[in-house]
């Protein structure tokens, strides 16, 4: 073996050795959530009764309270952070926020983006009209302006419809930056109809006067309300189910549903 040679295979050896290196000091491990001391929730605070802002300009609702238990049993902070709802995903998974926490409905689209927790209420994408409105069936749709929150789970389940969808005016759902700023057109005559989660639908025309309102018997499909986690957070999707499975056990959960629906309505 001649010296050019020797050198020459010294060189690539010592380009890979350097070259394994590189890759082992680049590759990170995923830092578990529970490492943290502080954990972030995103939600969109106009979201009642989930998660909004009162008239004391502090945060409060279903899923407020039920986080806050949640933060005694995990032993971490939880801080409360305002989001753009159709930017969950994004603000979740570039770390920003830990959990999207606020009537969050899963989704097999959203499975394939987060880990959901265990789903702890159950719902509806109800159709809600004026009371005087001629609109009584889906059927009765055909020609309707239809609004429904940009991002949510009420429009996928709308564009799931085709058959619906395609009879709307222009063939398609008109989205809005939150749910009340679509309920408030429907009231001011510039939407036909609205589309949204039940339990919001209920709180809403009750604070508003249910003899306003409309809510038809046919729906958009039922679904469930989860939380939703980092895929590679496994840690702390376990001990938040845990700790969720303890408060449905010990009753607080119920306690929590009770003071907001006047019902226990916990998915068992």
């Amino acid at each position: 073996m001649n010296l050019k040679f020797r050198r020459k295979l010294l060189s690539l050896v010592l380009m890979s050795i350097l070259s394994v290196t590189l890759i082992s000091c680049g590759e990170k491990k995923s830092e578990s959530s529970l490492e943290k001391e502080k954990l972030v929730l995103g939600f969109d605070d106009t979201f009642v009764p989930m998660g909004f802002k009162d008239e004391n300009a502090e945060y409060t609702g279903f899923d407020i309270d039920l986080a806050k238990e949640i933060e005694k049993k995990l032993g971490k902070e939880i801080e409360f952070q305002p989001i753009d709802w159709s930017m969950k995903e994004t603000e979740l998974n570039s770390g920003n926020i830990d959990f999207i926490w606020n009537g969050y409905s899963v989704t097999e689209e959203r499975k394939e983006k987060v880990e959901f927790s265990i789903s702890y209420l159950n719902n509806r994408q109800v159709i809600i009209t004026l009371a005087d409105s001629k609109i009584n069936t889906k059927a009765d749709l055909k020609g309707a302006v239809v609004g429904a929150q940009n991002q949510s789970s009420a429009v996928d389940a709308i564009e799931a419809d085709d058959d619906i969808i395609s009879t709307f005016k222009d063939g398609k759902v008109v989205t809005f930056d939150t749910n009340n700023e679509a309920l408030m057109d429907l009231e001011a005559g510039r939407l036909d109809a609205v589309v949204a989660d039940e339990i919001l639908a209920k709180y809403y025309i009750n604070q508003r006067g249910a003899d306003k309102y409309k809510v038809l018997d046919e729906d958009f499909g039922s679904e469930a309300y989860a939380v939703g986690m980092r895929k590679d957070d496994k840690e702390l999707v376990e001990a938040f189910n845990k700790a969720f499975k303890e408060l449905i056990d010990e009753g607080k959960a119920g306690e929590i549903s009770k003071k907001w629906f006047g019902e226990d309505i916990i998915a068992k």
